[in-house]
């Protein structure tokens, strides 16, 4: 009960600071979600301190993880032009050049690791900017990021509360023990009903648009929890963090999020792009 109440309190607290930062404005986010970027990135890279092959440049690559971030940013922000995204790739041939100084056994291994850090946190945290800054508000009772980590969190939730009232079979069980069929299926057909609400009762006219994210977001979120199980049991690690009680890390509580962002971005775009025609 005390691991419940610590959980619950914890994650009502994280709820509140991501959907209030969004809700509240762009600025707000941005400052908000630069530091959950930054924490995540420190914990994927402190992942790998005690490991046996790969040694990567936590500095290096946090240096160079806030400086894409910031061009991106910047760029959504209108802050800078287009034309300053370019800097990001002479940026990641930097974290290769590192390993040119180092006396390596694995340096492939080594560029790999830093790069995917990149690629798997930095990006999702500035999509999530870049599609609220891009959402027209005055058309949307509900901005599309509130409904999408709604989403991602419903889904969670019912899979984890079928999964332990009906849950027999295992999905992954090499990977993740506790994940069952039924509480798969349970949470996604409660997320579609879910999104079904969102699209007919609070942005109105909506409901293809949020059955399809539901549909999408859905396995995605799935999919983003069983890959970082798949690198915390790899790597004989139980939580990426410490910094939420009850929860583990900032990565243990975006694991799906951080795989469903890019999807539903790219969704919430073509959807976006078809209504012009």
């Amino acid at each position: 009960m005390n691991n419940l109440l610590q959980r619950t309190i914890t994650g009502t607290l994280f709820a509140f600071v991501v959907l209030g930062s969004i809700l509240w404005d762009a600025y707000a986010q941005a400052i908000v979600f630069s530091v959950f970027m930054v924490l995540g990135l420190l914990e994927f890279y402190n992942l790998f301190n005690k490991h046996k092959v790969v040694r990567v440049s936590t500095e290096i690559g946090i240096f160079i993880g806030i400086f894409i971030f910031a061009l991106l940013v910047g760029f959504s922000l209108e802050w800078l032009p287009i034309i300053s995204i370019l800097f990001i790739f002479p940026l990641f041939f930097t974290l290769i050049l590192e390993e040119l100084w180092r006396k390596s056994e694995h340096p492939l291994v080594n560029i790999s690791v830093l790069v995917f850090g990149i690629i798997y946190i930095v990006l999702p945290f500035w999509l999530t900017i870049d599609l609220n800054l891009r959402e027209d508000k005055e058309n949307h009772y509900m901005p599309l990021v509130v409904g999408m980590y709604l989403l991602i969190w419903s889904n969670d939730t019912f899979a984890y509360l079928t999964g332990r009232k009906f849950g027999k079979t295992k999905l992954f069980e090499r990977i993740s023990p506790k994940k069952t069929w039924e509480g798969t299926v349970g949470g996604i057909l409660v997320t579609l009903i879910i999104g079904y609400i969102f699209g007919a009762f609070v942005n109105r006219g909506d409901e293809l648009f949020w059955v399809i994210s539901a549909a999408i977001i859905a396995p995605c979120a799935i999919f983003g929890d069983l890959l970082e199980s798949l690198f915390k049991r790899s790597l004989n690690i139980k939580d990426s963090g410490t910094i939420l009680p009850g929860h583990g890390g900032i990565l243990d509580r975006f694991d799906a999020a951080l795989f469903a962002i890019p999807f539903f971005y790219c969704w919430a775009m073509i959807y976006e792009y078809s209504s012009l025609f």
